[in-house]
């Protein structure tokens, strides 16, 4: 018996929506990097994209646990010496709530060619209002 290698031509993309009203951001990270990759088909390949496309609404209703809000920080490097940024995640759920998860789903994903692709099939929103009605998505709970 051979093991299935999917071929990047044979993949099938599905659209799903998610609703992240009341979840928390952690646990709504791996839901949405699993479809990203393809895990959750039994078709899955490592070496190839086999991921969906994926919708998140309602990311300024996503939650955090405990004391993240006041403790957690995100950190980026502006590239020049000494600009070290640093935004409290109260401001940056209250602000950007899209920008929180992208960077959670983005530390759960591979850093190569494959990560970058399938992070460009991520697409998150504020409110619940989305444009991809014409693609049929699939309602996930």
């Amino acid at each position: 018996m051979s093991t299935y290698m999917a071929k990047a031509g044979e993949v099938e993309r599905k659209w799903y929506v998610i609703d992240a009203s009341g979840k928390t951001l952690g646990r709504l990270a791996v839901q949405v990097a699993d479809l990203l990759r393809g895990k959750n088909k039994p078709t899955f390949t490592p070496h190839v994209d086999c991921g969906d496309f994926v919708v998140v609404v309602n990311a300024d209703k996503m939650v955090l646990t405990g004391k993240k809000l006041e403790q957690k920080y995100y950190y980026h490097h502006t590239g020049y010496i000494g600009h070290m940024k640093s935004v409290r995640y109260d401001n940056l759920m209250a602000n950007r709530p899209e920008m929180a998860l992208e960077l959670a789903v983005k530390g759960m994903i591979p850093a190569n060619t494959i990560g970058r692709k399938a992070m460009t099939r991520l697409h998150v929103y504020k409110g619940a209002e989305h444009k991809h009605e014409a693609q049929k998505p699939i309602v996930l709970e």
